[in-house]
Parts: structure tokens; sequence; C-alpha cells
């Protein structure tokens, strides 16, 4: 039988990610798309959005799948979602008996789409596609990286190399290399194809600017494709026949030489969940302050909104939101307003009692 080809679609923290596959799922052009998400993170925020793409049968709006019920499930449902820290760290533990389960349903499939948290380094994941259960069913096709325009002219993760360098000597204690800039590099030097979101969010000049400095780190001949809200034709992100896995000494890493790697220890996620409605630019004023007070890097979930129907999506990175409504609230669900945290060192505690004035 064939190899099903597999798309690898990574990128930092609030890129937008989820909201390119969601725009897949529902532009698919008749293709039949399994999706492995994997969260950073307890709740399945992402999971949950993807399902709400309204393209899946109905029955994938039950809780998302885990490895281990992923044998005994009808792969029709086309979502599994891994919870258990990063892809590249529990690859062994639950992405390998997922494959299996995906692989011999293959003749029901035309691709695999895996949506890598924000802090899995893409090149542990394609190494798994040469290990002898995977190799002969499956190849990837492509990697993505979703690259955020808008934070990279501002300076931010490492786009803007002199802002970058002006920061770090203002503040001695910063550290000069991290492991988030490390992460973005991997991410870059492993594409076959970058996407440059949120990039109407910012005026040409330095458009091209973060263009010129992207192109200078990526290898020759990966094309850098401005792309608004996911929009985006599935001919350009399927199709790229690359056998990543067979190219890796061609993709350098920060962690080639290392026998195994860890993500930096202080980085954790908080989630929160409240019985409560909260009125949508209060909280967001209250969550801006939150992020000034502590190293959060992105917030993402759902809110109950006073006298709304709908459930409010909310998604944060750094101190930028958007929010959108996705779908009403089902009868017997819960109106409970759940939001996950990630950052450094955060602290549960602060951000509740943060949250909770609002609706005090």
């Amino acid at each position: 039988m064939h190899k099903i080809p597999v798309t690898i679609v990574t990128g930092f923290l609030g890129a937008g990610k989820t909201t390119l596959i969601r725009h897949l799922l529902q532009n698919n052009e008749g293709r039949r798309i399994a999706v492995l998400v994997n969260e950073f993170g307890e709740v399945g925020i992402d999971g949950d959005l993807l399902r709400s793409c309204q393209v899946c049968p109905e029955d994938s709006s039950e809780a998302a799948l885990d490895a281990s019920q992923v044998a005994n499930t009808n792969l029709a449902d086309n979502i599994v979602e891994l919870t258990n820290g990063c892809l590249c760290c529990t690859v062994q533990e639950e992405f390998l008996p997922t494959m299996q389960e995906l692989l011999k349903r293959r003749d029901q499939l035309d691709c695999i789409l895996i949506e890598t948290s924000g802090l899995a380094l893409p090149k542990p994941l394609v190494q798994a596609f040469r290990w002898p259960e995977i190799r002969t069913g499956a190849t990837v096709d492509g990697v993505i990286t979703v690259v955020d325009c808008e934070a990279l002219a501002q300076g931010q993760i490492v786009g803007d190399r002199d802002a970058l360098t002006a920061q770090r000597e203002a503040d001695p204690t910063l550290e000069h290399e991290t492991p988030i800039e490390e992460l973005f590099e991997d991410q870059l030097a492993c594409a076959d194809l970058v996407l440059l979101t949120k990039a109407d969010r910012v005026d040409p000049a330095n458009q091209a600017k973060v263009q010129q400095w992207l192109q200078q780190e990526l290898s020759s001949g990966v094309k850098i494709v401005p792309c608004h809200q996911g929009q985006i034709s599935p001919n350009v992100l399927l199709g790229f026949n690359a056998a990543v896995e067979s190219d890796l000494e061609n993709r350098p890493s920060h962690h080639d030489h290392e026998e195994d790697h860890d993500h930096d220890d202080d980085i954790n996620s908080v989630q929160v969940i409240l019985d409560r409605a909260f009125d949508p630019a209060q909280l967001i004023d209250r969550l801006r302050t939150l992020v000034q007070q502590q190293e959060i890097y992105r917030i993402k979930g759902f809110v109950a909104v006073p006298n709304k129907s709908m459930r409010l999506v909310l998604q944060g990175v750094g101190d930028r939101f958007n929010s959108f409504y996705d779908r009403p609230w089902q009868g017997e669900e819960l109106r409970q307003t759940r939001l996950v945290f990630i950052g450094r060192a955060i602290d549960r505690q602060q951000i509740e009692q943060a949250m909770i004035p609002v609706t005090a």
C-alpha cells in the first residue's frame, strides 16, 4: 500500500497553527484528513476548536481520544489529541501506538496533519518516521512553520536582532540565549515552507524587513508565504513530497549532538476553570495587567459571557488578544470559563485572584 503523507505544522505559541488547520479542514477539497493535536496544557483547547470546524462527524464532539483509546474507537472521528506534554518528549509512549492505529486504516485517509505543541522540537518527531513500525506506512510530506509577523516586527522572540540586543544590554540579568530562541531557530531550520501570519497588522516596510531576516535564517529554496487568518489553499500546504525523514542531515538543530533534550523546566501551564461569566473587555484588561506581572507567553480558552448564548474563544499572545464567538453552548454543557496559561514559573493563585474581581 502507498505511504500516507504526513504534514507537520509547527511554530511558536500563538502563531496561528490551530487557525490554519481549522481552515484547512473547512476547505479540504474532499480530502480525508486525520488530525493529531499535541497540547501543552491540561485543557484540550486546540482539539475543541478543531472539532468545532463542523466538518467532522457529529460524534467527534465527544472527549478527545488518547492513545489508549484509539484502538477501540472508530477513527472516522479523525481527531486524536495527545495531552501528555510535548510530542518530542512523549513520542514513543503515545505517538507510536497512535500512528500504528492510524496506519491500519490508511486506506480510509488521504493525509495526516500533526499540530505540534508550541514548545515541541520538530526534528525528534520527524526522526520517529524512521522507525520500522512507521516508515513503511507513512512519510513526512513536509514541515510547515507558522511565524507571527507582528511579533517579529516588534522584536519579540528573535525577530528584531537590534531590539533584542538593546534589550539584553539594558538588562544584565537577561540570559543571552534561551531555550525558546533555540526552539524558534530549530523550527525554521526544519521548515519546507514558512507561513507568515498577522502580516496585515504590519506596514509593508516592516513586513519586508521581517521577510528579509527570515530568509537569511532559512535553507535555500524555502519560501515565505503571507497568510491571513489561516486562509490559504490546501494545494500550497500539501504535496511537498519532501520525505523529510530522509533529509534530516540538511536540517540542522541545536540538539543534534545531544542524546536527549530537555525543555526549560520553568516553563509550565496552568488551567483555570471558573463557573462564572465575564465581560470580555474587562477580562482582557485584567489579563493584560496580569501579563505584565508574570512571564506569560500564551493564554487560550473559552469564556462564558453574560446574556450570550454563544461561547467566546479567547486567545492571547503577550499583551495582544483576539476573540470570536465560535458556536452556541450545548444543552447540557456547563457554561464555564476555561483558560490555559502558558509561561515561565507562572502562579495559579495570582491568576485566579486577578480574574475573579472582574465579576465581583
